[in-house]
């Protein structure tokens, strides 16, 4: 499993994202092994119709509702772990969004799809995590049925 941080939908949305390539190759390794925390979800969708554009903002959230993409909507101990999680580091001033990545990918033993390198190489989870697109792409699985997010409906 990969969860997802912003930066890394984003650059896997925007081709032109200097970061798209490398996300993408992670992406395309395991799509459906892809999380993406219900935290992300606004905070995507604002900086892809600031970033990207409108028209990009309409295909991420068609996708979304047709299930492009796996949401993990948190489980009851998330908001307490992603607080754990921030007070431990109090220097990086985490903030939600990143602490409940972290909290998600602690509790499902997931790596992460990161560009913050920042905040998420300075954080050590507790089953130390891989960093993507940062430590290269995992294994290549063949795709398990989901339609490729952003492209057209057939």
């Amino acid at each position: 499993m990969v969860v997802a941080d912003t930066g890394a939908v984003l650059a896997l949305l925007d081709r032109s994202d200097r970061h798209h390539g490398g996300v993408r190759a992670v992406y395309d390794a395991d799509p459906d092994s892809w999380i993406l925390p219900w935290a992300i979800l606004p905070e995507v969708d604002y900086l892809v119709v600031k970033m990207v554009g409108v028209r990009a903002a309409r295909v991420w959230l068609a996708d979304l509702a047709d299930g492009a993409y796996a949401v993990e909507w948190g489980g009851a101990g998330d908001l307490a772990a992603a607080q754990a999680i921030e007070r431990a580091h109090p220097s990086l001033t985490l903030g939600l969004v990143d602490a409940v990545v972290m909290a998600i990918a602690e509790r499902t033993g997931a790596d992460i799809a990161t560009l913050d390198l920042r905040h998420f190489g300075a954080v050590t989870l507790k089953h130390r995590p891989s960093l993507f697109p940062r430590d290269g792409a995992p294994m290549s699985r063949p795709r398990r049925g989901r339609r490729p997010p952003g492209r057209p409906r057939s």
